[in-house]
């Protein structure tokens, strides 16, 4: 099994929940929802719950999102 992918350190949980209620766009607040609960410490398996989708899924967000931010979402 691999080892997980961490998240960016410019970012925490607070910041991405308080992005995900500016956001415009309900498929970008649910993922910026889903990672905020990695952040928080919950499992990455939470964070596809919350996002409604797989864990493949949820590594790509973390890839996009360690890129290029929220806006990568």
């Amino acid at each position: 099994m691999g080892q997980a992918i961490g998240l960016r350190e410019d970012f925490d949980g607070s910041a991405l929940r308080r992005l995900a209620r500016l956001s415009k766009s309900a498929p970008q607040a649910r993922r910026l929802l889903a990672l905020a609960q990695i952040y928080d410490g919950g499992s990455r398996s939470e964070a596809a719950r919350i996002g409604g989708v797989t864990l493949q899924i949820v590594r790509d967000w973390v890839m996009r999102f360690n890129a290029r931010g929220p806006d990568g979402l």
